[in-house]
């Protein structure tokens, strides 16, 4: 899910995943599944593994993650680059520049008004993701983001929020929602009888969602489709996981040749 929203925002800013800079509020297990799968998709466009990991930064409690600390957990090890420490997420951010925040620390608050208006004097178009939830615990609101950054953020959140109306013009953000991925993903794997689920299948369903955002979608500034269009959406995702481990089975001889026809068909089928 964050990773088809990082596509569909590069539909808008241009340029390759490989060559953006993420930095993570938060280095729990949520961060750092993300950030593989980020990891995944910028080896997929030509990266090494190394040169992927060191686009991808992490800051915790107790500031950026890096290879000087101690006591640092097993999943955050990947990402603990030599850097020297930082204590805060702020100076984090104008020491390393990166191109997109992601947050899921849960902390509310954290995207301050000083952090928005640093990534808008940093970025042309500056991607924010404040991902935790409920509302409460979102690092800033939709409205926040769009008045920080003067209405220039390409935003996805992951409560729920009203569209923003900003100098004339009105924004619609849409929350980043795992209910766009999951039945896609369990549908096709379940068609397609796999025995695994794996990164290049939700690689697949991220670049298949980005690409079901619409033009008038993106000018909107909505990084995902509207919900009322998931069954839509799952069946596209559905067929695009499907395909990818049809191909890895069939490799391995345990599907029959004609099994993908009869998955894309049955996908696609409106009254399937």
């Amino acid at each position: 899910m964050a990773l088809a929203g990082l596509f569909s925002a590069l539909r808008v800013t241009g340029g390759r995943l490989r060559d953006q800079k993420l930095l993570f509020l938060g280095a729990g297990e949520a961060a750092t599944g993300i950030a593989d799968l980020v990891v995944s998709a910028m080896v997929a466009e030509g990266a090494t593994e190394a040169e992927a990991r060191l686009r991808v930064w992490l800051v915790d409690s107790r500031g950026l993650v890096v290879k000087s600390r101690s006591g640092l957990t097993e999943h955050k090890l990947a990402y603990a680059h030599e850097h020297p420490q930082i204590g805060d997420f702020l100076t984090a951010i104008r020491t390393l520049k990166p191109t997109a925040i992601i947050g899921v620390a849960a902390v509310g608050g954290t995207f301050t008004p000083e952090v928005l208006q640093t990534m808008a004097q940093i970025n042309k178009l500056p991607i924010v993701f404040a991902l935790s939830n409920p509302t409460s615990k979102a690092e800033c609101s939709a409205e926040e983001a769009y008045k920080h950054t003067g209405g220039r953020v390409l935003f996805a959140c992951g409560s729920p929020y009203d569209p923003v109306t900003l100098n004339g013009t009105t924004y619609v953000p849409r929350q980043g929602n795992n209910s766009y991925i999951f039945p896609g993903v369990g549908l096709g794997a379940i068609a397609s009888g796999t025995r695994l689920v794996t990164d290049e299948m939700f690689m697949a369903a991220a670049h298949t969602l980005a690409n079901l955002v619409s033009e008038e979608d993106l000018r909107q500034g909505s990084l995902y489709p509207a919900l009322p269009r998931i069954r839509e959406v799952s069946a596209h995702i559905a067929a695009a996981v499907a395909e990818v481990a049809y191909k890895r089975e069939l490799a391995a001889g345990h599907i029959p040749n004609d099994l993908l026809g009869y998955v894309q068909s049955q996908m696609y089928d409106p009254h399937y």
